[in-house]
């Protein structure tokens, strides 16, 4: 195994959150590793509809707090939404500095859109719906001319090394099947979500929440894993992953209808197309379910000015034989977001000294059970940066390294099978019978695997949204009435026989 010591700081993930941290971790010397090249493989570039922020005369960080706080469904940490918001302004700008191309009113304030449940229009944007590929170039260029960032592409996150303490101390990763122990002063985590989990989804299909699993088995805090956002409107032309109609549309007066032409939100919110994602994604599953269909009309609200008004998606729809000036889109609901993560603090800090995470792959707080739309770059950006300062401030402490024990890769047929079983079981709509037959399939898959981070990641998703007995945000259950008392979950690996969930914990007990 090649041995590589580095006293600064490894970031793992080279989406906004990782590369903003290792920007900010400036003069500390960093290791960012990526396993894709720069700008693919990470959800950032693929986001469209931008950064939310008051940056416009008469919006306020704590407007934009309250309506954060309003989405999550009562699960918000109300101290780290105003870290969010009040910071947002000041990240945006920043971004814009670096070369971001944000949209301009004439003159020269930012130009922003209105999307679901925002009290006010603040959503920054690039091009109707190029911000995060726009972003990201800009970002990219700045971690190349950065003097302190050494880039190793091609490897890939297979383990976290850790002292007797338990403080990680670094990473395994493996590049063309040869694998490198790297000791660092500081870990930052920044490796998305889990979309890849389940058989449909918005995001790159690679991502599959192994630094959460990895994280887990080195024994940190996971926070509120249950909660899973569905985008309501992804585009249903049959890709994988599915491209993304943009909730801008909505936020621009396109419209939900059935295959008979007729409008249905109405019937499920006041809010109509503008009600919060999760009522949105579970009124177009109850349509299709039905047998009613769902389909985005932009026809009016966009029409003829789709190529340039919203070029990413009219591109999408155009390569899957759908022409959205003249005809609605179809769409089905799609695992776009995690808000659950391990838990941190505002500086990225997990429960494992020398551990670090940012963006997707964390649980600041700031989500609660529903992310508001256009959070999750600001996320990204806000505290990655802070993130990146506070990793930096770490000194190595020169502890030995125990031994590592690299995780198993879960292989691609076991990988389709569980993609398969968290769609159907703990996907938009969830009971207690399919979420434990899907533990029961997760812990098979184990038994046959052994610990793959991905299974790892799937069972924390799996057990706490079983024993979440109530409908709150993005976690809906078809047998739980009301909702109870509003408590994030906090959990780690070894909690789990706790829940008697027993079948395989072996193998994670050992590993934590």
């Amino acid at each position: 195994m090649r041995r590589i010591a580095h006293h600064g700081v490894v970031v793992v993930g080279a989406g906004l959150a990782g590369l903003t941290a290792a920007l900010a971790a400036a003069p500390r010397k960093v290791l960012l590793l990526t396993e894709a090249p720069l700008g693919a493989g990470c959800s950032s570039a693929w986001a469209q509809g931008g950064m939310a922020a008051a940056l416009s005369e008469g919006d306020s960080a704590d407007d934009h707090a309250r309506d954060t706080i309003a989405a999550g469904a009562g699960l918000v940490d109300p101290a780290m939404a105003r870290v969010l918001t009040s910071e947002g302004p000041d990240a945006v700008r920043a971004l814009a500095a670096l070369g971001a191309p944000f949209d301009r009113t004439p003159d020269g304030g930012f130009a922003q859109g209105l999307e679901a449940a925002h009290g006010r229009p603040r959503i920054a944007r690039v091009g109707g719906d190029q911000a995060g590929a726009a972003i990201m170039a800009a970002v990219i260029d700045a971690v190349r001319e950065a003097g302190h960032i050494e880039i190793l592409g091609g490897y890939r996150l297979r383990g976290l090394l850790q002292d007797a303490n338990g403080r990680v101390r670094g990473v395994v990763a493996q590049r063309h099947g040869e694998l490198a122990k790297i000791t660092a002063a500081a870990t930052v985590l920044a490796t998305g979500g889990l979309g890849g989990l389940y058989q449909v989804t918005t995001t790159p299909a690679e991502l599959r929440g192994e630094g959460l699993g990895l994280a887990a088995l080195a024994g940190a805090v996971i926070a509120d894993p249950e909660f899973v956002q569905f985008h309501p409107t992804a585009i249903d032309i049959g890709r994988d992953p599915a491209p993304l109609a943009t909730e801008a549309l909505r936020g621009e007066g396109a419209v939900l209808v059935d295959a008979k032409g007729r409008r249905f939100m109405a019937r499920y919110h006041p809010d109509a197309e503008l009600a919060p994602r999760d009522v949105v994604a579970r009124a177009i599953h109850a349509e299709r379910e039905a047998g009613r269909g769902a389909f985005l009309d932009a026809r009016q609200a966009i029409g003829a000015n789709f190529p340039h008004e919203f070029p990413g998606v009219f591109a999408a729809c155009m390569a899957g034989g759908i022409d959205p000036r003249v005809q609605p889109i179809p769409v089905a609901p799609a695992c776009h977001y995690h808000m659950g993560g391990v838990a941190t603090d505002a500086d990225g800090r997990t429960s494992r000294a020398g551990l670090f995470a940012a963006g997707e792959c964390a649980a600041t707080g700031v989500h609660g059970a529903n992310r508001l739309a256009s959070n999750s770059l600001l996320e990204a950006a806000v505290f990655g940066a802070r993130t990146g300062r506070a990793a930096a401030a770490e000194a190595d402490p020169g502890t030995r390294v125990e031994p590592s024990q690299v995780v198993p890769v879960l292989p691609d047929t076991a990988l389709a099978a569980l993609r398969h079983a968290m769609s159907r079981d703990a996907g938009v709509v969830r009971d207690a019978q399919g979420l434990a037959r899907l533990i029961g399939e997760i812990a098979a898959l184990e038994a046959l695997h052994g610990p793959a981070p991905a299974l790892v990641a799937a069972r924390l998703v799996a057990v706490c949204a079983l024993q979440r007995t109530e409908s709150r945000g993005a976690h809906f259950r078809s047998d739980a009435g009301a909702t109870l008392s509003p408590a994030r979950t906090f959990v780690r690996v070894s909690d789990l026989p706790a829940l008697q969930f027993l079948p395989t914990l072996k193998f994670l007990k050992a590993a934590a």
